[in-house]
């Protein structure tokens, strides 16, 4: 493992322990251990995801809008399974 996957892997972390920490403090953070399972697949893929596509991928254009269709494709997912924009049955609908 090179020195950016490490640093996925601790941002993952260190995000998850944000609502962990919540948790204790208040009842309006409500998740549970497959929640903060399913946020640390979409992290840690996603992140190492452009790790891959920064390394790899030469020019500047395509790998900004590779990097960008990503990120959208994080947004829309995680926006589906927080609130169900779409109403699949990804979110309970």
């Amino acid at each position: 493992m090179n020195n950016r996957q490490i640093g996925v892997l601790y941002a993952t972390g260190f995000i998850l322990c944000i609502p962990l920490i919540a948790m204790q403090y208040t009842q309006e953070v409500n998740s549970s251990v497959f929640d903060f399972l399913v946020a640390a697949f979409l992290m840690i893929g996603f992140g190492l995801g452009c790790e891959r596509i920064t390394r790899n991928i030469k020019k500047s254009g395509l790998r900004i809008g590779v990097v960008v269709l990503s990120v959208t494709i994080l947004i829309l997912i995680w926006m589906e399974l927080a609130v169900g924009i779409f109403g699949s049955p990804l979110s309970g609908n």
